[in-house]
């Protein structure tokens, strides 16, 4: 293979694995309503994908080669989107989190972290439970999660995808360790609210008295 063939199908796998990749991120920005970052990535990523495909077909009959160059990049631009937008983490998921015995304890560290927990009474197939309500910055998804399966390794949790959220606070990073420890006074204080609150009514950190 010349030295220029190789040259420009290395160049057409690069460019693809970026226009691709973009496109994926401008698939995530437009599902998230991001319009003016989903513009952007369009705009570019439709340049690049002209002078790619311009390069190949000009060049197809003398280099097929360039078919599988482009083949390449555009599967591995796709993997590629994937990755960069699993380490962006943008926008907002809910959390569900049912537990059948733990759950005013996950409330409590929760809180601990700085992440307000709307907690619910449910009956579940074997008996009561608590299924707490969660929403956060999907970049603070794992810091939550550890925090939940610190406490009840056998909770059952959903997460989801939210569009648009009015107001939340967002979790105070702290060490692991020091969620480890039970906060006892916090626990009691918090039990205690939520006894003086009437049925059905929540309080103003989102705690919501068992009817």
């Amino acid at each position: 293979m010349e030295t220029s063939i190789l040259l420009t199908g290395v160049l057409v796998f690069f460019a693809r694995i970026l226009d691709v990749a973009m496109g994926t991120l401008r698939t995530m920005m437009t599902v998230q309503g991001r319009t003016l970052i989903a513009f952007s990535l369009g705009f570019v990523e439709v340049i690049i994908w002209i002078l790619v495909v311009s390069a190949v077909v000009s060049q197809i009959k003398e280099s097929p080669a360039l078919i599988l160059f482009y083949a390449f990049g555009f599967a591995s631009g796709n993997v590629v989107g994937i990755l960069v937008e699993a380490r962006l983490a943008l926008g907002n998921v809910s959390l569900k989190v049912i537990s059948r015995k733990e759950g005013n304890t996950l409330a409590d560290k929760l809180r601990a972290a700085g992440q307000p927990v709307t907690v619910f009474a449910g009956m579940g197939m074997h008996g009561p439970v608590h299924q707490l309500f969660v929403v956060c910055r999907r970049r603070d998804v794992n810091h939550l999660l550890a925090v939940v399966k610190s406490v009840d390794a056998n909770a059952f949790i959903i997460t989801e995808m939210v569009k648009d959220v009015n107001k939340f606070l967002n979790p105070i990073r702290i060490p692991f360790d020091s969620l480890r420890s039970d906060s006892k006074t916090d626990s009691a204080a918090t039990l205690a609210t939520n006894r003086a609150l009437p049925a059905g009514i929540c309080g103003s950190e989102g705690d919501c008295a068992d009817e």
